[in-house]
This record gives structure tokens, C-alpha cells and sequence, in this order.
């Protein structure tokens, strides 16, 4: 019997990815291919749908060479919490000052809409007690709204179908309107059973959405994976290389698809504290440009900060909290591409690893192993350096995108030991940051006992020790490392219908890869950096207070 596979489809922030992925959860090809981003002003970060859709269909066709196409048996996409924007023939419309209509995409991490969002806040309007009872600009009511209040005329009037990319891509894939309750409930205040609040649009300036049913920003909803109209159109097979008919899962953000590739994982055997517990033991970190924590719940938890309760919005039938961080990955390339040793760096890593395709960031962890020597961790080389690392903002669970970065402990050196130390303490400062977030989550009710890793900073053995030895949990690493692809397959095999829930799918398919523990030698080294950490968020707060002072 022919072997069946699915395809996951991911787009991140620069790059589209695609796999084909077996019934049992194993990559057999992936293939990826860039896609641009533009920043025509501060806080303006955009996209072409165009572009993605063609760049989906090129990667698609790469990871099927050499299989039949009927044995693929489905489709699943996964994208950025991006807002496309349409008009009634479905054709992009621009969402910049330059008019260029193939600039269609509002990307995740745009925040042009900050005073939009704070705005909102300030409704108190109910539906603000499910995203931690602040608005964040990087959900879409601000966005829309700042649309609508500067771009009347070339965007708002014209516009006709708004949508979060992860459902533009499913429907570009099969025509279907029906919106994914994963984009809908966890960025645009949907609230299942009871849909749209309508007094919510009316009451910031948006009540021309509630037209027709709320047409433009989706009237008909259903969970992830659930199978979308008759799967993939004439003309969207014939893109992507595949059979019309093929089945199409409903959608997910990148961050929950990760959630879904890890975090439902048979644990047996690794003598970890959520073994024989509940799936709400545990909990996802989706750790690229960005981290999304994914944690679960049976009943609604309202965490202060934190994204959701959301209803169905990664594995149905369960209520999602989702903490963040706006820059993770992001701020480190920042902090080490912007140091004066940077070129000195790049020339020792090219030195150290000429042929093995090793990065500056495995040379940084070999660097600070020699700074330690075998007498200490490297933890410790961190005492004296101490960072705040919101240099894009809190999403969690302070939830306030104003906040700045800070860097306590800096010397007039300019050397590699320098640029180590400054890297170094960014990781900590990003995990202490992941203890914030888990200190919020447990005093609200969750019981999280082990983290699960994925994503591309979960590959830097660094990062993934000092999450550990910072929070004092386990760290689970996945078999497959692009576990955001296999959660994209999972939607894939619910829409062929060859699983029955996306919970059978989730445990065929995630499987454990390797297993890191704190060093609990530690845990008072990170119990007096936490307490700085705090500090220096005190600090920040206490400047500000001084400087709005008339």
C-alpha cells in the first residue's frame, strides 16, 4: 500500500516554508523560499499577499517532487497574524501612504496603530477581559481602525474582505470565506457560540463593519482543521501542483500550529513532572522573530496581560491563554549585529566553522563555555550585567508596547568577551522574562509543569538550557525540529478525515526528541536576577513618572 502524506504550509515573518509530512509525523522534504518586507516609515511593517500566495505555490511544488499527487490526502497552512486587505474582486488593496496596491499585507509586528489600541483600552468595553483587558496593536480592531481613519479614501472605501493571513491563504486555497476560530476568536475578539459583539465595533468607530453580516471580516466560522468548502479549487491545485479536491484544514496562526507540533506529545518514559497529567501541565513556546506561550485550560482562565481565554483557538474543546514576547530572536540578532566586535565575530565564526554551515550564535555559546572554563556555568558570567529586554514593547503580561529596553552594567569595552556577555544576558533576560509570564499564568490558575520548545531559537542549545535553568522546568524538545510544519500537516490529516480530532493527530504525529533539565544548582543565581529583573521594570516606571512630571 502507497505511502500518504500531508502537506504544511508556514508562513513566518520572512519566509515561506513547506513540508511533506508522513501519517506518522516525519518530514520527508521541506523547502522554503523568502519573502520581502517593507518598512516605509517607523512602526510600518508590510507585505505583498500576492507574493506569499506565489511563493506558497513554489514551495509546494518542491516538497512533492517524486511522490503522486494522490498520495497526498491533505493540506494545512499556518501564517503570521497579518491583515490582508481586498476589494470585491478580490484584488489587494494598499495599505500604505505610497498607494502601492501590492503592499496589501499589515504584518503582525506592525505597531502604527499604538494610539489606536490604547484608545480601545480605554472603552473598557467587555470583550477586553478575553486579551488580558488591554488592546495590543498587534491585534487587528487598532489596525482596522487606523485604516479607516487614514487611509479613508485609498484603502477603507475601497476595501471589501479583510483577512488574517492564515485564512487569506485557505481561502485563496479553496474559496471558502468561512474564517478559522483560531484568527478570528484570539485576534479579533470573536467569542464563540454567541460570534460578534456588535457593540464593540460600534463603540470605536468601526460600526460600518457590521454590514451584511459582518461580511468583510467573516461571517461563517469552524475550528482548525475542520475540511474547507470542497477542498483545493481547479486553479489552486493546478499552482501548487496538486489534485483539485485535495482536502483543506481549516487554518492556524504559525505560533498555534507550533503549539499543535509539540505540545501533545506522548511523554511516556522521559520521567517528566507532566507525564500521567493533563495536557494543561503543559506548556508551548514558539521561540523565532518573536515567542507565543500557548497554555491551556478546561475552564476560562483570565489572566491579567495575557491573550485570551480563547475558546477552540488550537485544540478544540480547550480554552487557550497565549503570553508573548514582541521581540525574542529579533532582539538578539539586534544586540549582536549592532556591536562594535560584530565584524570581529563573523570572521572568528568563519574561521572556526568553514565548511560545517555553523552560525555566529553556535561560536557565541563555544566562546562563553572558554569564558566560564570548566570551574563554572555559564550562567554565571551574567552576575554583574542585567537587561530589561522590551525593546519592542511588553505583550506579556504587562501588555504595554511603550515600554523601552534597558541595559544595567556596561563598560567602555568594545570587545568579543563584551559582545559575549551582551548576548549572553539577552537570553536571560528573555527567559526571565518566559518566568514573568509563567509567574502570571500560575497565580491565575494554570498548573504548568513542563515547557515545550519549538521554533527556530529552539535549536540554539544555549537558549533552550537557560529557559530551563531560569523557570526550573524541564524543556521538551521535539523529534522534528519544524514543529510548526507538522502542526500545519496535523490540519492537513484532520481535513482528509484519516484522523478523527485534532487531539489523535496531535499525539500520532508530535513525538519527543530530547529532554533538557534546569541545573538546579542554580536556582538561587536566577531567584537574584528575577528580583533585578523587576527591578529594573521599577526603575523604568519610576523615570517615566519623573519625566511626565510638569
Amino acid at each position: 500500500m502507497a505511502e500518504v502524506y500531508y502537506v504544511g504550509v508556514d508562513v513566518g515573518t520572512n519566509s515561506v516554508r513547506a513540508a511533506l509530512v508522513t501519517r506518522e509525523g516525519v518530514l520527508k522534504s521541506t523547502a522554503e523560499e523568502h519573502i520581502s518586507i517593507w518598512q516605509p516609515q517607523c512602526d510600518h511593517y508590510v507585505q505583498s499577499s500576492t507574493e506569499i500566495w506565489e511563493k506558497c505555490c513554489t514551495a509546494v511544488q518542491k516538497v512533492i517532487q517524486g511522490v503522486q499527487t494522490s498520495q497526498v490526502r491533505g493540506v494545512g497552512f499556518d501564517a503570521t497574524c497579518s491583515l490582508v486587505v481586498l476589494d470585491q474582486s478580490f484584488q489587494p488593496v494598499p495599505v500604505g501612504h505610497d498607494g502601492d496596491k501590492q503592499r496589501n499585507v499589515v504584518m503582525w509586528m506592525d505597531h502604527r496603530a499604538a494610539e489606536q489600541a490604547t484608545r480601545i483600552t480605554k472603552t473598557g468595553h467587555k470583550v477586553l477581559s478575553r486579551v488580558g483587558g488591554v488592546m495590543s496593536p498587534e491585534m487587528q480592531p487598532p489596525k482596522l481602525l487606523w485604516l479607516k481613519e487614514n487611509l479613508k479614501e485609498s484603502c477603507w472605501n475601497k476595501a471589501a474582505h479583510f483577512f488574517d493571513l492564515p485564512d487569506f491563504l485557505s481561502w485563496k486555497a479553496t474559496g471558502s470565506l468561512t474564517r478559522s476560530l483560531c484568527t478570528l476568536v484570539c485576534k479579533w475578539t470573536y467569542c464563540p457560540p454567541d460570534g460578534w459583539d456588535a457593540s464593540f465595533w460600534t463603540s470605536i468607530g468601526l460600526e460600518d463593519l457590521l454590514e451584511n453580516n459582518f461580511s468583510k471580516i467573516g461571517s461563517a466560522t469552524c475550528s482548525p482543521g475542520s475540511p474547507l468548502g470542497g477542498g483545493l479549487t481547479q486553479e489552486a491545485a493546478a499552482e501548487l501542483g496538486l489534485d483539485p479536491g485535495t482536502a483543506v484544514g481549516a487554518s492556524l496562526i504559525d505560533a498555534h500550529a507550533g503549539g499543535l507540533g509539540v505540545i501533545g506529545a506522548d511523554v511516556k518514559g522521559f520521567n517528566l513532572p507532566c507525564e500521567d497529567q493533563p495536557i494543561t501541565s503543559r506548556m508551548a513556546m514558539i521561540c523565532g522573530t518573536s515567542t507565543c506561550h500557548m497554555a491551556i485550560s478546561e475552564q476560562p482562565l483570565f489572566v491579567p496581560g495575557v491573550w485570551g481565554p480563547c475558546l477552540s483557538a488550537m485544540v478544540p474543546g480547550l480554552w487557550l491563554n497565549e503570553g508573548g514576547q514582541s521581540a525574542t530572536g529579533r532582539l538578539i540578532d539586534h544586540i549582536v549585529n549592532g556591536h562594535a566586535a560584530y565584524v570581529q565575530l563573523q570572521e572568528q565564526a568563519q574561521q572556526r566553522f568553514p565548511f560545517t554551515g555553523e552560525n555566529i550564535y553556535s561560536y557565541l555559546n563555544s566562546h562563553l563555555s572558554v569564558m566560564a572554563n570548566s570551574c563554572s556555568a555559564v550562567d554565571l558570567l551574567g552576575s554583574s550585567l542585567h537587561m530589561w529586554p522590551d525593546f519592542h514593547g511588553n505583550r506579556s503580561p504587562l501588555a504595554d508596547p511603550t515600554l523601552k529596553g534597558m541595559v544595567i552594567g556596561l563598560s567602555l569595552s568594545q570587545t568579543l568577551d563584551d559582545l559575549a556577555l551582551l548576548y549572553l544576558v539577552t537570553i536571560q533576560a528573555l527567559a526571565l522574562g518566559t518566568l514573568h509570564i509563567l509567574e502570571a499564568m500560575k497565580e491565575a490558575g494554570h498548573d504548568i509543569r513542563t515547557l515545550f520548545l519549538c521554533g527556530g531559537l529552539s535549536k540554539n542549545s544555549l537558549f533552550v538550557q537557560i529557559h530551563a535553568n531560569a523557570t526550573g522546568l524541564p524543556v521538551v524538545l521535539p523529534d522534528q525540529m519544524e514543529a510548526v510544519l507538522i502542526g500545519a500537516a496535523v490540519l492537513g490529516a484532520c481535513a482528509s478525515q484519516d484522523y478523527s480530532t485534532i487531539q489523535e493527530a496531535m499525539e500520532k504525529m508530535a513525538r519527543v526528541g530530547k529532554v533538557v533539565q534546569p541545573d538546579h544548582k542554580l536556582q538561587s543565581f536566577y531567584e537574584r536576577k528575577y528580583k533585578v529583573f523587576l527591578k529594573l521594570f521599577a526603575h523604568q516606571r519610576e523615570y517615566q513618572a519623573i519625566m511626565n512630571q510638569r
